[in-house]
């Protein structure tokens, strides 16, 4: 197991590595980020003064170097449009992402989960082809059609639910059920495969043979041995939704990382740029870090590989 464990703690460093080379690049490769901070109009010695200020006029390895050290001693830098220290500022937007992509997990696990074994229980039924449906649809549908149809019928018709804003967990529930039902699809398929499997195994055979009954067969057997792929791309499914809640967010009026990245890209502010990519990058290789070491739990083969 430790062996396992410091395998994968390499292959996260030089993914969080990677990344942020990634990051930093994007950046610079879209242009002179000091004409785009300075903005139209605006004079050679302003964008001189910017690029001075940035320390643009120094080597890129030497920016990207500097920019490292000051990130691993928790300094993101100054962001030019809001006059405010980028760390303060991602640490207010945080907590309103990371509660939607939480949410939105439970509701895609909710869902997918409990329709998955059941589809898989009674393949080719009227009830699997029922759960397949929910899937085609929760793929087919986009995100933002889901979302103005959960206003219209909730926050519009029936007026049980907010559709703006982040005061209370009611806040939460719409965009959540439209974040969650897009990733439900792949969840779904997944572990309704996995037990279909599981369900033909000879182990799952032999404990039914033994007369155990059907729910221990289901939960402590079939579904261990389904759950473990469905680990690893839950964390993919979180990550996603961490970093691909733009439109949700925008929809919704929520001020999370998604909102600030769209205003930032539109306002050029390139340190609030930076630390958004490397902030969901670094989580995302962290969730999957997470997800192996669970199913390295759940089936200790995988410590072999």
């Amino acid at each position: 197991m430790g062996f396992f464990i410091a395998k994968r703690l390499v292959v996260t460093l030089l993914v969080v590595f990677v990344t942020s080379v990634a990051a930093f690049s994007l950046v610079h490769l879209s242009g002179d980020p000091a004409i785009s901070m300075a903005g139209e109009g605006a004079s050679q010695e302003q964008i001189e003064a910017i690029r001075r200020l940035y320390q643009f006029d120094r080597p890129i390895h030497e920016q990207y170097l500097t920019w490292m050290d000051k990130v691993a001693h928790g300094n993101f830098g100054r962001s030019i449009t809001l006059r405010e220290d980028v760390g303060p500022v991602i640490a207010q937007h945080a907590p309103v992402t990371l509660t939607l992509g939480l949410f939105s997990l439970a509701v895609a696990l909710a869902l997918s989960i409990p329709l998955g074994i059941a589809g898989a229980l009674r393949p080719q039924s009227a009830l699997d082809r029922a759960v397949q449906a929910v899937a085609v649809a929760g793929q087919a549908i986009p995100t933002f059609l889901s979302a103005l149809a959960l206003i219209y019928l909730f926050g519009v018709v029936l007026k049980w639910l907010p559709i703006s804003g982040s005061g209370s967990w009611k806040h939460y529930v719409l965009p959540s059920l439209a974040l969650g039902f897009y990733a439900t699809p792949a969840i779904l398929r997944l572990t309704r495969a996995g037990m279909i499997e599981a369900l033909r195994s000879d182990h799952v055979r032999t404990a039914r043979a033994f007369g155990m009954p059907a729910h221990t067969v289901i939960l402590r057997h079939a579904l261990r041995q389904a759950i473990v792929p469905v680990v690893s791309l839950a964390a993919v499914q979180f990550g996603y939704m961490l970093g691909g809640s733009v439109v949700v967010e925008a929809i919704f009026s929520l001020k999370g990382l998604g909102s600030l990245a769209w205003q930032s890209i539109q306002r050029s502010d390139v340190e609030v740029i930076q630390a958004i990519l490397l902030l969901i990058a670094t989580t995302y290789a962290l969730l999957t870090l997470a997800a192996d070491l669970m199913n390295a739990t759940l089936d200790p083969r995988m410590q072999l590989r």
